[in-house]
């Protein structure tokens, strides 16, 4: 079998072979923007991600993949998708044979991603997962290893890395700008209304507030500190009786224990609408409110919130946050490096998570592995 990638650096070496060379992959060429296939059309894929590649210098959208052909047609006629980049779940595993896609970005329900993006790692495919990465550590490892024996890159859909609030706070935190790091609490929450919604199904969702929106605090709290947990201890309040709930938590509290000494504070809840986060240090605070919603980012530095204290940051290299990391993984593969949100990452937060839910139920501490 031909490694195209050590032909790839050969061909490079000597200096001989133009970008678009035969044999050369098609990513090598630095001037050709990387194809995107978005799977799954629902409100984020289509509302939040596809309407941004008009912004992006690295990538385009050349591919859909839906269960509603209609839909994937009027989609791929709006923003330029070829017929031959319509699919459905059925002939998926077809995306093997299209040279224009580089990329899949899976957009679908949390139970969805393991077998979506196994099957695209062996389609030969880099692949962008939406957090959370899967239902369990189970599948998470398998989805690394599926990307690892392909050959290919697996990265989180964490969009709150490449935006500039947040970039700048861990920026501030890591040079000292508040000392040395005490306690860090987040408060991420919002109001789910329909209890017939899949993330209202734990076995589509892998649980409630905490795998898709507490995740958001476990980020900050694992990004802002620059450290790996030692031990959780949680508590969840749900009621039980209302519809909403019947299969899912609405609040828990987690704590999270830093090897520094660190202390964090979290909470998820889909009763409330909160998003925020603040990290103290011995010589002042940085605090985010909101901290990691779509827009509308404002940032305290040093004291308390006043207009002395509110800091802006600068605006960064890409148009905004889902631009960013969809940049990033073109970029990185490109440039074949490791993304700043790899499998590994996604993995580490299921692995919290499953011990934050195991000391909710066994209500202990539990402390987790290194």
């Amino acid at each position: 079998m031909i490694d195209l990638n050590r032909r790839g650096l050969v061909m490079a070496a000597g200096g001989v072979l133009a970008a678009g060379a035969v044999g050369m992959p098609a990513w090598a060429n630095p001037e050709r923007k990387l194809g995107y296939a978005i799977v799954g059309l629902g409100g984020y894929g289509l509302g939040r991600i596809i309407p941004q590649f008009k912004e992006c210098r690295h990538s385009r959208l050349v591919a859909l993949v839906s269960g509603d052909p209609a839909k994937a047609k009027k989609v791929a006629a709006e923003y330029g998708v070829p017929e031959r980049g319509i699919y459905h779940y059925q002939n998926y595993d077809g995306i093997r044979d299209n040279p224009d896609i580089d990329i899949v970005y899976i957009c679908l329900p949390v139970f969805m991603h393991a077998e979506y993006t196994i099957r695209a790692a062996q389609a030969g495919k880099h692949v962008m997962c939406e957090k959370p990465m899967a239902i369990s550590v189970a599948e998470c490892e398998q989805m690394i290893a599926a990307c690892r024996k392909a050959g290919k890159k697996l990265m989180l859909g964490y969009r709150s890395r490449f935006e500039p609030h947040n970039v700048e706070a861990i920026r501030l935190a890591r040079s000292g700008a508040i000392g040395k790091l005490r306690y860090f609490r987040s408060e991420h929450g919002f109001i789910a209304r329909d209890p017939n919604a899949w993330r209202m199904k734990k076995a589509q969702s892998g649980g409630g507030s905490l795998m898709d929106i507490g995740i958001y605090a476990l980020q900050a709290a694992r990004y802002m500190t620059g450290e790996e947990p030692v031990a959780v201890f949680a508590k969840e309040t749900t009621d039980r009786s209302d519809p909403r709930f019947r299969e899912v938590e609405d609040m828990i509290d987690f704590q999270l224990e830093f090897p520094s000494g660190v202390i964090g504070s979290c909470m998820s809840m889909y009763s409330a609408n909160r998003n925020q986060f603040v990290l103290m240090g011995d010589k002042g605070r940085i605090e985010l409110e909101p901290a990691t919603a779509y827009s509308g980012q404002r940032m305290w530095v040093g004291g308390e919130r006043s207009e002395k204290t509110l800091v802006t940051p600068p605006a960064g290299p890409y148009a905004n946050q889902w631009v960013g990391q969809l940049d990033h993984m073109a970029q990185c593969v490109k440039d074949n490096r490791e993304t700043i949100v790899p499998g590994e990452e996604g993995l580490r937060d299921i692995r919290i998570i499953e011990a934050v839910y195991r000391s909710a139920r066994e209500q202990k501490r539990i402390a987790l592995r290194g």
